[in-house]
């Protein structure tokens, strides 16, 4: 997951309202969102090494990770960053004690940035950089840096989310066609950002520049599926759209009653 923009405890009647990109790389195997088997995840899964990159659980619990990028990071890591959000999504612990456990074995995974939640409480961490801390009410967005670094790339979606997206949220009249066609126009975005305005990576330029926007296309990498996901009192309400292979442009929507 590259890309994720969430309102929290911002809307009337909808504690949470995400909208995000997953990138990673066109010949990695997943599935598509789903209820697990055996477990109270419903979630995409990665087929590769297991876990995924953003889930709900019925009981109001939701996760979900992004890779923080270091090119000059060489090291091998054997544990799997889409465990994280498995293992808080199966868990009972409060987010910001999972958090905080997850802060005595952060190393042992490539960098990340995690945002976990249930109702109640929001949480975020990075292991490059950002202690566990409870969020406040606000607008969050976040891609491959820190959440604290203000990236062209995340304010150029901020703008949009909060200037576009969220005021449409609050006029009652508006479809939810066109409400869910302004969360994939947003989501496919094409928009690059000029050279001397990009972060440095530790990757070459070129690449730099392909990454720079919110969806990405490239020979062999590149957004793989789009996500707009809202709780409200009752459900979730998730709309997954994929954006590659003989899927692409098909959308699953999926409703989760809440069991509280």
């Amino acid at each position: 997951m590259c890309i994720v923009a969430f309102a929290w405890q911002v809307l009337d009647e909808m504690p949470l309202c995400l909208i995000s990109n997953r990138d990673e790389f066109y010949h990695r195997p997943s599935a598509a969102l789903h209820a697990w088997q055996n477990s109270s995840i419903v979630a995409g899964q990665d087929l590769q090494s297991g876990g995924t990159w953003m889930g709900v659980t019925a009981s109001g619990r939701w996760a979900i990770v992004t890779n923080f990028r270091n090119g000059r990071d060489q090291k091998s890591y054997t544990t799997s960053r889409g465990h994280l959000i498995q293992s808080f999504l199966e868990s009972d612990l409060a987010p910001i004690r999972f958090a905080r456990q997850l802060e005595q074995q952060q190393q042992d995974y490539a960098g990340f940035n995690l945002f976990v939640g249930d109702t109640k409480q929001a949480v975020y961490m990075s292991n490059r950089g950002e202690a566990p801390q409870v969020l406040a009410n606000g607008v969050y967005v976040v891609s491959n840096g820190l959440m604290s670094e203000d990236w062209e790339k995340t304010r150029h979606l901020r703008k949009r989310f909060t200037q576009e997206f969220l005021p449409m949220l609050q006029q009652p009249q508006i479809a939810e066609s066109a409400i869910d066609a302004a969360a994939w126009d947003i989501l496919e975005d094409e928009r690059k950002v000029i050279a001397n305005l990009l972060p440095d990576t530790g990757i070459n330029p070129e690449m730099e520049a392909l990454l720079s926007s919110t969806f990405i296309q490239s020979p062999i990498y590149g957004t793989r599926c789009s996500n707009f996901l809202r709780l409200t009192d009752a459900e979730w309400q998730w709309l997954e759209k994929s954006q590659q292979g003989e899927r692409q442009g098909q959308v699953i929507d999926l409703h989760v009653n809440l069991n509280l």
